[in-house]
C-alpha cells in the first residue's frame, strides 16, 4: 500500500522518531535535529518511561510537532492516531531503544502507543538500542534483537564505552550522526517509491536562472550617528541565496546591514538604506526571473536627517518620520515575467495580513511568520512560516531557515513551470 504522503507538494520527508527510557534519551535531541537538517519533518513519539528522563516540551518545540505520549489521549482528530502516524511516515526510527521496547517488538506486545505504532507500520524500522552492557549481552536481547532482524528490522548497534552504570563494555548509544546518516540511507529508498524526489539530494533545477534576494534590516539616519533600524539579522534571506546558488542559480544579494559572513559564489551588494535597497533591486530587475524580498525594510524614515549629531539638551525630541519606498509593490508592478516572493512579519493576524498584503501589492507568493514566536523570526535559526499564495495556503512546521528556504524555492519552481 503506498503511504499518503505528509506534504506531498513540498517533498518533506517524514520520520517517526521514538524515544524510549534511558539515560542516553538527551542524545535524541541531537539525533531530531540532524534529521531535520537533512530536509526531514519528525514526528516524536515518547514512551512513558523516556519522559522521566526528557521532557516532551523539548521535542515539540524543536519539532514544531505536538509529541505522543499517550495511547488514549483526548483529541478532536477523528482519525485513529497509531494508524495515521504509520501510515504517513517513511520510517520508524527509535534512539534509544532499551531492552523493554525490543522484547516488546520481538514478541508484539502493544501496550502503549510506540509499540502499537511499530505493529502497525509497513514502512522501513530502524533501532538504535542503548543499555547496560549485561543487558546487551543477556540471552534474551540477543534473541529478541535475532527474531527482529529476520523480521527485517534495521539496527545501528551501541558502540563501547563508559556506561551510565560506570561499567565498561557495549552498550553506549552509536553517535547521533551515525544514526542520522543510517536513518536517510533506509529512509530514502522508501520515501522515493512514493514517486517523490528526495530533497535532500542534490539539485540543479535552478540552473542558469538569475535569483535576486534581499536580506537583513535597513537602516534610516537620524543624524550621523544615530538611525532607525529593525531586529532584522539577515539569517532568512542569506539562507535563501545559499539554497538558490546551491541548485544552479545565479544568485544577487542586495543586503542590508547584516553581522553574517559573505556568501561564496553569489553575487553580494551591501546597501544601508531603503532608498538604496530600492535602487540596487530595480537596476538587476530585468535580468531576474525570481525575487525574494526577504529584507525587513523600515517603513519610515526620518524627514530631515540632522547634518551633524544632535546634541541632548534635556528636552524632548520630536521626529517628523516620512514613509519609505513600498519596494515590493514597485518590483510587482514592473515584474513581467519575474516570480516575486514577498515576506510579512506580523504578530497578530498571521494569514488574513499575510493574503491582503499579497493582494494590494501584487506578490506571487508572500511567506508569513509571527516573529513574536520565540523560535521563529528574527535573530534565530528557525522558522514557523506559512506559505500564502493566490488559490491556497500551506502552514509549515518548525524547520531550520536553510529548510525554509528551500521550500520557499520548491514553490517557486513549481509555479514557474506550471
Amino acid at each position: 500500500m503506498q503511504r499518503p504522503r505528509a506534504f506531498p507538494e513540498l517533498n518533506l520527508m517524514r520520520i517517526g522518531l521514538g524515544i524510549t527510557g534511558g539515560i542516553s534519551a538527551y542524545k535524541s535531541v541531537e539525533v531530531l535535529r540532524g534529521l531535520q537538517k537533512s530536509g526531514a519533518v519528525v514526528q516524536v513519539v515518547m514512551s512513558r518511561s523516556a519522559e522521566q528522563f526528557i521532557g516532551p516540551l523539548t521535542f515539540q518545540s524543536l519539532s514544531g510537532l505536538p509529541v505522543i505520549t499517550d495511547m488514549f489521549a483526548p483529541s478532536d482528530d477523528p482519525e485513529i492516531k497509531h494508524i495515521a502516524v504509520a501510515q504517513s511516515i517513511d520510517l520508524l526510527l527509535v534512539a534509544p531503544a532499551t531492552a523493554n521496547i525490543l522484547a516488546k517488538f520481538a514478541t508484539g506486545i502493544a501496550d502503549d502507543f510506540l509499540s502499537t505504532l511499530y505493529i502497525s507500520c509497513t514502512a522501513p524500522v530502524l533501532v538504535a538500542p542503548a543499555m547496560n552492557n549485561e543487558m546487551w549481552a543477556h540471552p534474551a536481547t540477543r534473541e529478541n534483537v535475532r527474531r527482529l532482524r529476520e523480521r527485517g528490522v534495521h539496527f545501528i548497534d551501541p558502540s563501547e564505552g563508559y556506561l551510565a552504570c560506570k561499567s565498561v563494555g557495549p552498550g553506549r548509544l552509536a553517535e547521533p550522526e551515525d544514526i542520522v546518516r543510517r536513518a536517510l540511507e533506509i529512509a530514502a529508498p522508501a520515501f522515493r517509491s512514493g514517486e517523490q524526489p528526495f530533497a535532500p539530494e542534490p539539485r540543479h533545477d535552478l540552473a542558469g536562472v538569475a535569483v535576486l534576494v534581499t536580506a537583513g534590516p535597513t537602516y534610516e539616519a537620524i543624524d550621523p550617528v544615530r538611525g532607525i533600524t529593525n531586529r532584522s539579522s539577515g539569517k532568512m534571506g542569506y539562507a535563501v541565496a545559499e539554497a538558490a546558488r546551491d541548485r544552479g542559480a545565479q544568485v544577487t544579494l542586495v543586503s542590508g546591514p547584516v553581522a553574517l559572513k559573505p556568501l561564496a559564489g553569489v553575487n553580494t551588494l551591501n546597501v544601508r538604506s531603503a532608498a538604496q535597497m530600492r535602487d540596487a533591486v530595480l537596476e538587476n530587475l530585468a535580468s531576474t526571473s525570481i525575487i525574494v524580498m526577504a529584507a525587513a525594510v523600515a517603513d519610515y524614515r526620518p524627514a530631515r536627517p540632522a547634518p551633524q549629531k544632535i546634541k541632548k539638551d534635556g528636552a524632548p525630541l520630536v521626529l517628523e518620520l516620512e514613509p519609505t519606498e513600498d519596494i515590493l509593490a514597485t518590483v510587482a508592478r514592473a515584474k513581467g515575467e519575474c516570480f516575486v516572493v514577498g515576506f510579512a512579519a506580523e504578530t497578530e493576524d498571521l494569514v488574513p495580513n499575510a493574503r491582503k498584503k499579497l493582494v494590494q501589492k501584487g506578490a506571487d507568493l508572500i511567506v508569513a511568520n509571527n516573529v513574536s514566536c520565540a523560535d521563529a523570526g528574527f535573530d534565530v535559526d528557525t522558522n514557523r512560516i506559512t506559505l500564502v499564495l493566490p488559490e491556497k495556503t500551506i502552514e509549515l512546521p518548525l524547520l531550520t531557515k536553510r529548510q525554509s528556504a528551500d521550500r520557499i524555492l520548491d514553490l517557486a519552481v513549481e509555479t514557474r513551470r506550471a
